[in-house]
């Protein structure tokens, strides 16, 4: 089989597995009676991206091939998932979760890693040849979303079902993928080097400092519509059932993973022409729209505004997630480039998601009342939030250059 198609398998598969459930499962704990506790349980994911895709890098770096490594951990995720799917209770169901994401998020990064060292050994050129094999992983995670929604599974354990199924599968076509030995750390390295926190030592740059805590207080806001967005537009059921948002909602949310596959295709040209800081400005005033829209949207007359939502996520999303990444390595010297992009996803998808989920599960359920969740407000708090954050990044961040990119 061509290696590009079995690459381009491995990350349909790999993002398969997350939207199975990622986005529906407030719905089914919702349905559960579990409602007032989705945030802790999304934090698990956050926990995770803190601590785990360090340990498994290390392990890949050190000691196992990271082909198996990423089939080993998927084995894993395949029976928390299994094991979840017969949860009845929070506790039972969280520590499932909870082991879930640590097998799971650092298979996101193995399973990079695993495609570089592949076309790397193929002689394929990994800048042009990786970003279509990786846009099938987002088209893996919308058809995930479809199914679900399709068949009716967005408050059934069935979601788990079918990631722990796709886990199951992906764990053992991992074991078939050519062989990505480890690279072995260098001797002599110290303790901080392998951990990855090298990149420690450039927080004493004002500049990367003032970067690196606005990057935690953004990350409060990414994952917080996928947390509580499926549960919001459900909430229109009473008022709106017939409704495509209502009955179809997956597939309505899947918009904006689909406008987040579109927006990367502009980052080149904003990124010319604006520079790192006014994208990213970018990227939080879209943050303001996302939950300020999601306020004053409705199913009916206000539809307009939450399909508007859906659209502007894509550059709420990428715009900073990709400018920071790119930000990261114009700004950090060649041998903390590495630990640097390590620690950027520690303190948005790790600390930051942490603060974010029990930051809004806090604010959800000191507005709900009698399972009657006021969400125009808890979306303009949201709104409030990303405002103040922009404003002072615009006030607190200077860089003026602009990024050169090849043609």
């Amino acid at each position: 089989m061509n290696i590009k198609l079995r690459l381009t398998i491995t990350q349909f598969l790999e993002f398969f597995i997350w939207g199975s459930w990622l986005i529906s499962f407030g719905n089914y704990m919702y349905s559960m009676d579990m409602g007032d506790k989705i945030g802790t349980l999304f934090a698990t994911a956050g926990v995770a991206s803190f601590i785990m895709p360090t340990i498994a890098g290390i392990i890949a770096d050190r000691w196992i091939n990271s082909e198996k490594l990423l089939g080993i951990l998927h084995l894993l995720g395949a029976g928390c998932l299994f094991i979840a799917s017969r949860a009845t209770e929070f506790n039972q169901l969280y520590l499932c979760m909870f082991f879930n994401a640590l097998f799971f998020m650092p298979t996101i990064g193995l399973s990079y890693s695993v495609c570089y060292s592949i076309m790397n050994k193929q002689k394929l050129d990994t800048v042009k040849e990786f970003p279509p094999i990786r846009v099938w992983g987002t088209v893996g995670f919308i058809v995930a979303m479809w199914i679900v929604n399709l068949a009716g599974w967005g408050t059934s354990s069935n979601q788990l079902l079918m990631a722990s199924g796709t886990a199951l599968l992906l764990g053992i076509y991992a074991f078939t993928l050519p062989p990505s030995p480890p690279t072995r750390a260098q001797k002599g390295s110290s303790f901080i080097s392998v951990l990855g926190l090298d990149a420690l030592v450039l927080l004493k740059e004002r500049k990367m400092a003032v970067f690196f805590l606005f990057a935690v207080l953004l990350g409060v806001c990414l994952q917080i519509t996928n947390s509580y967005g499926s549960l919001f537009i459900g909430s229109f059921a009473s008022g709106y059932p017939d409704s495509f948002a209502v009955k179809y909602n997956n597939i309505f949310l899947s918009i904006s993973q689909i406008a987040e596959a579109l927006f990367i295709l502009t980052i080149p040209f904003f990124m010319r022409r604006f520079g790192i800081k006014t994208v990213m400005l970018m990227s939080l005033g879209a943050w303001v729209l996302r939950f300020g829209l999601f306020g004053i949207g409705n199913p009916a007359g206000g539809m307009v505004w939450l399909t508007l939502s859906m659209i502007i996520y894509g550059m709420a999303f990428d715009f900073f997630n990709i400018s920071g990444s790119l930000f990261i390595e114009r700004e950090t010297p060649a041998k903390f480039r590495a630990s640097a992009q390590g620690m950027l996803m520690m303190v948005t998808n790790g600390l930051g998601a942490i603060l974010g989920n029990y930051g809004a599960e806090a604010v959800i359920n000191y507005h709900t009342h009698e399972k009657i969740t006021n969400w125009p407000i808890c979306w303009f708090i949201f709104a409030g939030y990303a405002l103040i954050i922009g404003i002072l990044f615009a006030i607190c961040f200077q860089d003026t250059k602009k990024v050169k990119l090849l043609a």
